[in-house]
């Protein structure tokens, strides 16, 4: 479980979130949402223990993040960020294999058991083809799901994600969501931001709606998202509507044409 507790943070003297509160469980997917400067990426440095200057509080299956040693909190909360290029060309395999420095005492190199433990990440995330290429050479999308294999490795059920999509091609945007969505339904909790609305209502199960540092809306993505709120956020006019696809009803947010670019 996660827990935030009028959570207040501040740059010098520039206040970028201000009373944040939310409370998440296992096998639920939390989407944030919210323009540019919002705050998203504060609240995740400030949950991964980056940024520790806070005020309020942040629980971690109870326990005060800041009693946490860094290696504690890998064990409850693994981070997977938006897709990089590499410095160096390891191997796929060995990526994976990273992240299970969070299980092993100092100066041990990686046993049998950190191994199975990568072939079984690899498994679970479809990937295993994809063991001995390098992390360079794959493509965006594979990287993602590397990533993500990565950060299970730790073997923490905590996953906060940071635009996992970012960057991805329109078919790679929708695999990686759809294994995220799997991992919540087998118990992981999961973080995620994102700047596309349709994501939230397609993937999550509730979404939180910054604004200004402070929780705009939180709620079911189906009751937040109504279109005053994506202009409110986004100074964008939407119509939603509910297209009738073979596996049921999808909703979908239709941008006004009548809006002028570069009108806010």
């Amino acid at each position: 479980m996660l827990e935030i507790q009028n959570l207040h943070f501040a740059y010098k003297k520039q206040e970028v979130l201000k009373g944040v509160d939310f409370v998440a469980d296992k096998s639920e997917c939390v989407c944030l949402l919210g323009e540019n400067g919002a705050g998203k990426t504060t609240l995740f440095r400030c949950l991964l223990g980056l940024l520790r200057n806070y005020c309020g509080k942040i629980l971690i299956d109870g326990v005060s993040s800041r009693e946490l040693t860094v290696k504690e909190t890998a064990k409850r909360i693994a981070y997977i960020p938006q897709a990089h290029a590499p410095v160096f060309n390891y191997s796929v395999f060995e990526t994976v294999l990273m992240g299970t420095n969070a299980l092993m005492k100092s100066y041990r190199t990686p046993s049998w058991a950190e191994r199975a433990l990568t072939e079984e990440m690899l498994e679970l995330m479809g990937i295993t083809h994809l063991a001995h290429r390098g992390y360079a050479e794959i493509s965006g999308g594979e990287r993602q799901l590397a990533l993500i294999a990565r950060a299970l490795a730790q073997q923490s059920r905590i996953l906060v994600m940071d635009e996992p999509t970012a960057n991805l091609d329109y078919g790679n945007q929708f695999r990686v969501l759809k294994q995220v969505k799997r991992l919540a339904q087998q118990g992981y909790l999961i973080v995620l931001s994102t700047h596309n609305p349709e994501h939230a209502l397609l993937f999550a199960d509730r979404v939180l709606v910054l604004q200004r540092g402070r929780v705009a809306l939180s709620g079911r993505p189906e009751t937040v998202l109504e279109p005053e709120v994506i202009n409110r956020v986004y100074g964008v006019m939407v119509e939603r509507q509910t297209l009738r696809a073979t596996w049921g009803e999808v909703p979908v947010l239709i941008p006004n044409t009548a809006v002028k670019i570069g009108c806010h």
